[in-house]
């Protein structure tokens, strides 16, 4: 039986590789949109925006800018919902539990999937509100299965690593339902299956899930999930009536110490509106914002460097979603790079807090370094070329979203790291809404062309490179001042 005797290992590894299935083949689908979109397109969906129009040595031609404009903006809404709601979603799963976020999370991907299942061409409206519901279903997926890092002690950075690359690597998703529908799958029997999926999602939930947290460091006699037989289980709620048991005199010592260490680093304002959080802001955004546009915009790329050529746009189509599938192999790079940079020996008198702070010095640069010639490959009009550009695209994600968690973690209390990890995600998804004027300008008076707006975003996420140099300068700085004190 899983909780008796070494179950609650068993169940713990039950827990793990469900979970990292659960991250792997739902909770980012979205992200494999320009995938999905080759399907809706060849069904027909916002097919009545296309005209036809006369170019100019006389022939005709259909003009299906309006199509696209549609299909991106379905995705610039998805993308900001799936960050900007992180923030609230933090507070729901802090207050209610990891069951009733889970089962709201399944209800709302659910709903995405049933709508995109029952939609046509002249439905094709239903996609907004699809869309956006599989985004936040699975962003909730993912925030409560980050938890489950806690059940494996000093492995939880690679647990939490692993998942996150699993949720980036989920893209391919959208590139199985292409490839089904080519072999006949209609779209509607892809996600019917996917809905019919939300009965493993549920079982997991009451099975291998907590009703509330999983705590960390875990406590003696812990258990979660189905109970059965006497074995001794842990309740957060019970523990905190009981003043005089170990585990509530320990708990009162880590709030206290929380406490202190949070007085001692500043207040949640404090570090709002410090340089850190300011210049951590702009390195994500902008970023984040050229990932976006990229990813919404790969479709009407392709058919233009592909002269509309449908085979090679499918071919290219699938290359992008192939390399997507190996974010979860990316993911612990970042994390093993600052870890050996922290390594090294600290210098006489250098705080563990300055240590983290300049290992993750090269971590910020070579995430921005990534971005630039990313960039730069995927504004160069040249077929081939795309083949390393998505393969700059996936390292420089999975760095791009680890290193984001990693940084905000060591600069800051503990104790805010929940609300600044929200905090910063929702304002970042803010400015990727400048993906849809950006689309926009590039189907209106650029004609199609967007070499302009990708030079502008290269020189944009060269900003990125103020992070890494504010970083260093505020370490050199407390370098110096230590060595003025010891003299």
């Amino acid at each position: 039986m899983l909780c008796c005797g070494g179950g609650l290992r068993v169940r713990s590894w039950l827990t793990f590789a469900s979970g990292l299935f659960e991250c792997l083949c739902f909770a980012g689908a979205v992200f494999g949109w320009a995938s999905l979109v080759f399907v809706l397109k060849s069904d027909g969906y916002f097919s009545q925006l296309c005209v036809n129009t006369t170019s100019s040595n006389g022939t005709y031609t259909i003009d299906c800018s309006g199509q696209d404009e549609k299909l991106s903006l379905i995705f610039t809404i998805a993308s900001f919902m799936n960050n900007f709601l992180t923030l609230p979603n933090g507070f729901l799963f802090d207050r209610f539990g990891t069951m009733v976020t889970r089962l709201l999370g399944i209800s709302i991907y659910t709903t995405g999937t049933l709508l995109i299942a029952f939609s046509n061409a002249a439905k094709s409206i239903l996609l907004f509100p699809a869309l956006s519901c599989i985004a936040v279903g699975g962003i909730l997926f993912l925030v409560t299965n980050m938890q489950v890092g806690n059940l494996f002690g000093s492995r939880r950075s690679t647990i939490i690593t692993l998942y996150n690359g699993a949720f980036d690597s989920s893209s391919a998703v959208f590139l199985i339902i292409k490839l089904l529908h080519e072999s006949g799958v209609s779209l509607r029997a892809s996600f019917l299956f996917l809905s019919f999926c939300s009965l493993l999602h549920l079982m997991r939930t009451f099975l291998l899930m907590p009703r509330k947290h999983i705590p960390y460091p875990l406590p003696e006699g812990y258990t979660y999930g189905v109970r059965c037989g006497q074995k001794k289980s842990y309740n957060i709620a019970a523990s905190k009536d009981d003043t005089h048991t170990p585990a509530a005199k320990e708990d009162t010592a880590l709030k206290e110490n929380t406490s202190s260490s949070q007085n001692k680093s500043g207040s949640f304002k404090s570090c709002v509106l410090s340089w850190f959080f300011l210049w951590h802001l702009m390195w994500l955004s902008v970023m984040q914002l050229r990932h976006y546009l990229f990813i919404g915009t790969l479709n009407p790329m392709l058919t233009r460097l592909t002269a509309g050529e449908p085979a090679l746009v499918s071919t290219y189509t699938n290359a992008f979603a192939i390399t997507q599938l190996c974010g979860v192999l990316c993911a612990p790079w970042n994390g093993l790079l600052m870890d050996r940079h922290k390594g090294r020996a600290r210098k006489p008198g250098e705080s563990e807090r300055e240590a983290d702070l300049r290992a993750a010095i090269l971590s910020l640069a070579l995430t921005a370094l990534q971005c630039v010639l990313f960039s730069v490959c995927a504004a160069t009009p040249v077929l081939p070329l795309q083949y390393l550009t998505f393969i700059l695209q996936v390292l420089n994600r999975s760095f791009l979203y680890g290193g984001n968690a990693a940084f905000i973690s060591v600069a800051f209390p503990a104790a805010h790291f929940g609300k600044l990890y929200g905090l910063v995600m929702a304002l970042s998804a803010v400015v990727s809404l400048l993906q849809y004027p950006c689309f926009a300008l590039i189907k209106g008076p650029l004609g199609g062309d967007p070499l302009y707006v990708n030079v502008a975003l290269t020189l944009l996420t060269l900003l990125a490179f103020i992070h890494p140099a504010y970083v260093y300068l505020h370490c050199r700085g407390l370098a110096s001042q230590r060595d003025r004190t010891t003299n």
